[in-house]
């Protein structure tokens, strides 16, 4: 059996090619939507994926599911578990708990753990060249390295009320009735790992183990204890905010992802054709370089999406597919850079990307405003905006700022004030300029502050041990 581990580390996803190498037949699970890398595991190990499926309807990627059958040929099987609120809406085998799949000698079972969401489905794969028992778990967004799913997205991007404590008590029942009646030493693979919104503490480790995970997660004493009141608490405590563009992931993942087909390349632009449609407001330009570089000057109504390697995150952060309409042209480094930013945005629905652009020369240009920390407290302004998360506020910030995270601004524009300054700030300065080229592009004047909240609360430290020291 060969099983390889495919990891976005920009959205912190990890999906599964399991091959058998006897048939020369894969099934891959829990596929991102630039399929290249399972096309090419394929063609490297002279295997057809025959099958495709995924634990369940995520929320913090588009699914490729269905463009990889679609250029494969291979059967969909989705969860059939869950409901009737939350069966997919494209034709594709309905998988039941206890359901299994046959690829060659390996043998993918689905067992029904819900609790992150109804419908969630883990895989138990079998490796029957070499045992009749299994001895892997797909854990999808169940059971991660140091941690579990959290159950209260539906709540948060799914429109529901209070379904959070439900789905925590089913993800107890779900621990306590399948995981927990698996031999110690099945491998836990999970479908995330540090730096997911889709559980609080996960672990970086690509895998764990059931004996691993039920001796030393934090849960274990409570599942031990049968104290699922005292789990429900502990587990919905602390969860990390909910990006706004999870919302549109369920949708879409629900009735299924509109297939691309073959790529190609974006095409390189004309500074002509470029200034030409900006004149004419026809496109947004993107400019994927870093924060620092932006600061020195970019295109005038850009967007700021740093890339390639986090342009889904940031990308879903300033740019909202469902309300705009006028596609993208990426301002990057080379073709190269331009494709790999095309093709993460495509992770999260980001579809309408028009081409890429070398060069600023002869766009017109604008300077981001930005504020040191003794400029603003001297300043008038409206509101001082801290993008960061939760936790990072809770444990300092600038006093009478307001928190909204920068995955949540645009789709929170009734916190804002609708005129005069807004100050905004992250940690160093890479949230904040995400955030706030979505906010000027939204019609509001917003200046970042240099060097962030480090920056403040250096010279805040500076200040304290020294009255009259001042750190810019």
């Amino acid at each position: 059996m060969l099983l390889e581990r495919v990891y976005d580390h920009d959205l912190s996803q990890a999906g599964y090619f399991i091959g058998c190498q006897a048939r020369g037949e894969a099934i891959v699970v829990d596929a991102r939507r630039d399929i290249d890398d399972y096309l090419d595991l394929a063609r490297a190990h002279g295997m057809r994926i025959v099958a495709v499926t995924e634990t369940h309807i995520h929320a913090d990627y588009l699914s490729g599911t269905r463009e990889l059958a679609a250029a494969t040929g291979a059967t969909v099987y989705v969860s059939g578990e869950g409901g009737q609120d939350w069966q997919y809406g494209f034709e594709a085998q309905r998988l039941r708990d206890g359901d299994t799949i046959t690829v060659g000698n390996v043998t993918v079972r689905a067992r029904h753990t819900p609790g992150h969401t109804p419908e969630h489905l883990s895989f138990l794969v079998t490796d029957g060249a070499f045992s009749r028992e299994p001895g892997y778990m797909l854990s999808g967004d169940f059971v991660f390295a140091g941690d579990l799913g959290r159950p209260d997205l539906l709540d948060e991007a799914a429109g529901g009320v209070d379904t959070r404590f439900e789905g925590a008590r089913l993800l107890f029942t779900s621990l306590r009735e399948v995981f927990s009646t698996l031999p110690d030493h099945v491998q836990v693979l999970p479908g995330h790992g540090a730096g997911s919104a889709c559980g609080k503490a996960l672990g970086a480790l690509p895998a764990t183990t059931v004996g691993y995970e039920r001796l030393n997660a934090w849960w274990g004493p409570y599942l031990r204890e049968d104290d699922m009141d005292g789990f429900v608490e502990e587990l919905l405590d602390g969860q990390p905010d909910v990006h706004a563009y999870f919302a549109r992931m369920k949708r879409q993942n629900k009735e299924g992802p509109r297939v691309l087909g073959p790529l190609t390349p974006p095409p390189e632009l004309g500074v002509e054709e470029i200034r030409r449609s900006l004149d004419q407001d026809e496109i947004v330009l993107v400019d994927t370089r870093s924060h620092t570089d932006v600061h020195r000057g970019t295109v005038a109504g850009a967007l700021h999406i740093p890339g390639p390697d986090k342009a889904a995150s940031f990308g879903a952060w300033a740019y909202d597919p469902e309300t705009e309409t006028r596609p993208l042209v990426l301002f990057t480094s080379d073709a190269d850079d331009a494709r790999k930013v095309r093709d993460h945005l495509l992770r999260v629905g980001i579809d309408r990307v028009a081409g890429h652009t070398t060069t600023m020369e002869g766009l017109p240009t604008f300077v981001p405003e930005r504020v040191t920390p003794t400029e603003l407290a001297e300043a008038d302004v409206a509101l001082v905006l801290d993008v960061r998360n939760k936790a990072e506020h809770a444990e300092g910030h600038i006093p009478g700022a307001r928190r909204l995270s920068a995955g949540r601004v645009l789709w929170d524009l009734d916190a804002l004030p609708s005129q005069g300054t807004i100050v905004s700030y992250c940690q160093a300065g890479v949230r904040s300029s995400v955030a706030a080229g979505a906010l000027r592009r939204a019609g509001y004047h917003v200046v970042e502050l240099d060097g962030g909240y480090a920056n403040w609360a250096a010279r805040e430290q500076a200040r304290a041990t020294s009255p009259e020291a001042t750190t810019e």
